[in-house]
C-alpha cells in the first residue's frame, strides 16, 4: 500500500496496542516510525529496473525478519520512555512487532507480490483484493488516530481509534468477499463464451472495489474485461490481445522472462520492437493499452544481456479518472486507449 496508509495503519495498530501505557502522541510517532520502514529498500538501486521490481517487498517485509527486528526497535523505543511510568520494553516489543508485521500482510492483501517468507521462500503473495491506494481504507484508520492524539489518554480516544481498525479491517473483508463474487462472474462469463484460460486474474480498479479488471490468459493471447458490481446483468465484455506466445517458446527460460513470469504467476506478455529489440509487460497493474511496469530486457538476439530499462506508460490522468468513474456506476463504456 501506498506510504501515508501504512504510517496511519503504524500508527493505529500502536496507539491500540500502547493503550494506556505511553503517550498516546509516543505510540502514534513509533508507530508511524515502524510503519514505513520497511519501504526504505524502495531506494535500494540494484542497477536493473526489473530486478528493482522484484526485490521490492523482499527481505525488509518478511515475517521472520521483522520479528527479529522488532526487539531491537523497542529497545530504542523503550529507552527514550524512561520516565516514571513509561512502558516496558516487552510491551514496546509487542506493539512494534505488530505494526512491523501488519506492513506486508496489507501489503500481501494488493496483486503486486510480498515475499512474506524470506528465507524460506521467495514466493510473492498476493491476494490482489484492494488497490494500492484506497481511501475507504485509510480515512478510518487517520481518523481514528486524529482523535485519539485529540482526546488524548482517555478512554473515549481509544476507542474511536479501535473503531477505525475494525472499519478498515471489516474492509478488508469485504474486498475478498467482493473479489469471490466477481471472480464466479468472470469465470461464468468465460464458460459461456468458449474461453479456455490458463489464468485468471481479478483486481480492482484504482481507489475502490466496486469495479473490477479481469485479465484470462492462454499460452498466445490474453483477454481484459470490467466488471463493476453496479453493472446490470453478470456479464463481461472480454477483448482479446496477443501475448507473443512464439516469444515465449523461445525467450521463456532466459533469466529476465523466467523472473517475470514467476514474480507475476505468468500474467505478462513479450513484444518485440521495429528495431529488433524485446519488451516484457507485467499486465496485473495498468490496463490496454498503457502499463505501469513495462521493461526493455535487450536484443532479440541477446535477450538479458543488459540491464533491463523501465519503459513506464503513464495513462492521461483526466481522462482516466472520468472513464473510471462513469464505468465504476455500471456504463459499459470502452476505456480510454
Amino acid at each position: 500500500m501506498d506510504s501515508l496508509t501504512q504510517i496511519a495503519l503504524g500508527s493505529a495498530v500502536a496507539v491500540a496496542a500502547m493503550g494506556r501505557r505511553t503517550a498516546v502522541w509516543k505510540a502514534a510517532l513509533w508507530g508511524g516510525v515502524a510503519g514505513t520502514l520497511p519501504d526504505l529498500d524502495a531506494f535500494i538501486d540494484h542497477g536493473d529496473d526489473l530486478l528493482n521490481m522484484v526485490l521490492h517487498r523482499a527481505e525488509s517485509h518478511s515475517l521472520i525478519f521483522l520479528t527479529l527486528f522488532a526487539p531491537l526497535l523497542a529497545w530504542g523505543a523503550a529507552q527514550l520512555d524512561r520516565p516514571p511510568g513509561g512502558a516496558s520494553w516487552r510491551r514496546w516489543t509487542l506493539a512494534l512487532w505488530l505494526v512491523l508485521v501488519t506492513h506486508p500482510l496489507l501489503d500481501a492483501m494488493t496483486v503486486y507480490g510480498t515475499q512474506l517468507l524470506l528465507p524460506f521462500t521467495n514466493h510473492p503473495y498476493g491476494v490482489g483484493s484492494v488497490f494500492i491506494i484506497d481511501p475507504t481504507y485509510t480515512l478510518p484508520l487517520i481518523a481514528g488516530v486524529i482523535a485519539a492524539l485529540r482526546l488524548n489518554d482517555t478512554g473515549r480516544g481509544l476507542r474511536w481509534n479501535t473503531a477505525g481498525l475494525a472499519l478498515s479491517t471489516a474492509y478488508l473483508l469485504w474486498s475478498m468477499g467482493a473479489q469471490w463474487h466477481v471472480e464466479r462472474v468472470a469465470r461464468s462469463s468465460l464458460a459461456q463464451q468458449g474461453i479456455a484460460v490458463q489464468g485468471l486474474l481479478v483486481t480492482p480498479s484504482p481507489f475502490n472495489t466496486v469495479l473490477w479488471r479481469l485479465v484470462a490468459t492462454t499460452p498466445s493471447s490474453y483477454h481484459e474485461g470490467f466488471y463493476s458490481l453496479l453493472d446490470d446483468a453478470p456479464t463481461v465484455r472480454w477483448t482479446a490481445y496477443p501475448r507473443g506466445g512464439d516469444l515465449i517458446d523461445r525467450h521463456g527460460g532466459t533469466e529476465p522472462v523466467a523472473r517475470l513470469a514467476a514474480f507475476t504467476h505468468g500474467f505478462y506478455r513479450l513484444s518485440p520492437t521495429a528495431d529488433g529489440r524485446l519488451h516484457i509487460t507485467d499486465l496485473r497493474m495498468g490496463q490496454e493499452p498503457r502499463y505501469i511496469f513495462n521493461f526493455d530486457i535487450g536484443p532479440l538476439d541477446a535477450v538479458g544481456s543488459l540491464p533491463a530499462r523501465q519503459l513506464s506508460q503513464r495513462p492521461d490522468v483526466a481522462a482516466g479518472l472520468s472513464w473510471l468513474w462513469q464505468r465504476l456506476q455500471g456504463r459499459d463504456i470502452p476505456s480510454p486507449q
